[in-house]
C-alpha cells in the first residue's frame, strides 16, 4: 500500500469514527461485562443513554457522563444505536421485543446490537421483528471476560448484515480488539458457541492433567511450566493453570454462566445434528458443581471438583 492510500484509509476511517460518535448509543444491562463495556464507550466519546434493572449501578455511568433512562423503550426512544448484554435468551427476547421493550421506541434506521451470549434462534427472531419495524439488529456476542471489558480488549463475533457491521464497527472498537464479521443473523452466536465449547473442553483438560500430576506427588507448576513450552500451551493453560496453581477462583467467569452456555451448545448441536459428547460431559460437571453450590466460581474452579473427586485438598 502506497503512503498516500495508507493516509487515505486512515482518514476515511477517522471519518467513520467521527460520524459514529454523533450517533447516540444506548447500552441495556450494567452487569459484570456491560458497565465497563458502558463506561469504554462514554471514555470514547461517544453519547450514551443507559438502562439497568438495578438502577443504582447507572449511578458511575452518570457520573462519567452517561445519562439514566428508565426502561428500555425509554433508552431506544433516544438512541440510534442500542446495546444489549444481558444474561440469557429470555431476557434478550423480553428487553428486545417484549412490553415496554426496544421494539416499541425504535426509531426507523435504527440499529440494535445484541452483544450477550444467547441462542442464535433468539437472535434471528429479533432481528427480523426489528426489521420490519424498520431497524435492523446485529447478533455480537463476546469474548474475554471481565478483564477485557474492561481493557477494551474483547473479542467480537458478529453476525448479520454487513452493511450494519461497518457502521457499528467505530463501536466495537471502542470495547474490542479482535473483530470479526462471521456473516448473516445468529452466525455470531454460532461463532460464540463453538468458542465456549473450545474454552470449556481447555480448562477439563488442564484440571484433569493438573490434578493427574498433583495426586501422582509431581510438581504441578513445573507440569505446568513444561506444558507451555509443547504443543499443549495455550492462553487458558498459562492464565487458568496459573489460577489452579494458586487456588484463585474469583470469579471473571462464572460456572454458572458458562453452563449455560454450554446447554446453548446442546440444544444447537441437537438442532443441527451434530453430537457433542464432549460438551456434555463438561456440562455434566458443571452441573455437579451447581449443585453443590459452586457455581458463582470462575469457570477455572473445574479444577477445584476434579480436586475434591480425587481426595485432595
Amino acid at each position: 500500500m502506497q503512503p498516500s492510500e495508507a493516509s487515505s484509509l486512515n482518514q476515511t476511517q477517522k471519518e467513520a469514527t467521527h460520524m459514529a460518535q454523533k450517533e447516540t448509543i444506548g447500552f441495556i444491562g450494567l452487569g459484570i461485562m456491560g458497565k465497563p463495556m458502558a463506561l469504554n464507550l462514554v471514555k470514547a466519546g461517544f453519547s450514551v443513554v443507559v438502562n439497568n434493572r438495578t438502577p443504582e449501578v447507572m449511578d458511575e455511568l452518570v457520573k462519567a457522563g452517561a445519562k439514566a433512562a428508565h426502561s428500555a423503550r425509554e433508552v431506544a426512544e433516544q438512541s440510534d444505536i442500542i446495546i444489549t448484554m444481558l444474561p440469557d435468551s429470555p431476557q434478550v427476547e423480553e428487553v428486545a421485543l417484549g412490553e415496554g421493550g426496544v421494539i416499541e421506541g425504535i426509531k426507523k434506521g435504527a440499529l440494535f446490537i445484541d452483544m450477550s451470549s444467547i441462542s442464535p434462534n433468539t437472535s434471528r427472531k429479533v432481528q427480523k421483528e426489528l426489521s420490519a419495524r424498520g431497524a435492523d439488529a446485529l447478533d455480537a456476542p463476546v469474548s474475554g471476560g471481565q478483564v477485557g471489558a474492561e481493557g477494551a480488549t474483547l473479542s467480537i463475533m458478529v453476525g448479520g448484515s454487513e452493511e450494519s457491521f461497518n457502521r457499528a464497527k467505530p463501536v466495537f472498537e471502542a470495547v474490542g480488539k479482535n473483530i470479526v464479521y462471521i456473516g448473516g443473523p445468529g452466525a455470531g452466536q454460532v461463532t460464540k458457541i463453538a468458542n465456549q465449547i473450545v474454552v470449556g473442553l481447555t480448562i477439563q483438560a488442564i484440571s484433569e492433567a493438573l490434578t493427574l500430576a498433583k495426586k501422582s506427588g509431581v510438581d504441578v507448576g513445573k507440569v505446568r511450566e513444561a506444558l507451555l513450552g509443547g504443543f499443549a500451551q495455550s492462553r487458558i493453560l498459562d492464565l487458568h493453570g496459573q489460577r489452579i496453581l494458586d487456588g484463585n477462583f474469583k470469579p471473571g467467569f462464572r460456572i454458572n454462566l458458562h453452563r449455560k452456555d454450554l446447554r446453548l451448545a446442546l440444544e444447537t448441536g441437537r438442532e443441527a445434528g451434530v453430537p457433542l459428547f464432549a460438551t456434555g460431559v463438561a456440562a455434566n460437571i458443571m452441573d455437579a458443581m451447581i449443585a453443590q453450590g459452586d457455581g458463582d466460581l470462575d469457570h477455572s474452579g473445574m479444577a477445584k471438583f476434579y480436586a475434591e473427586m480425587s481426595g485432595i485438598e
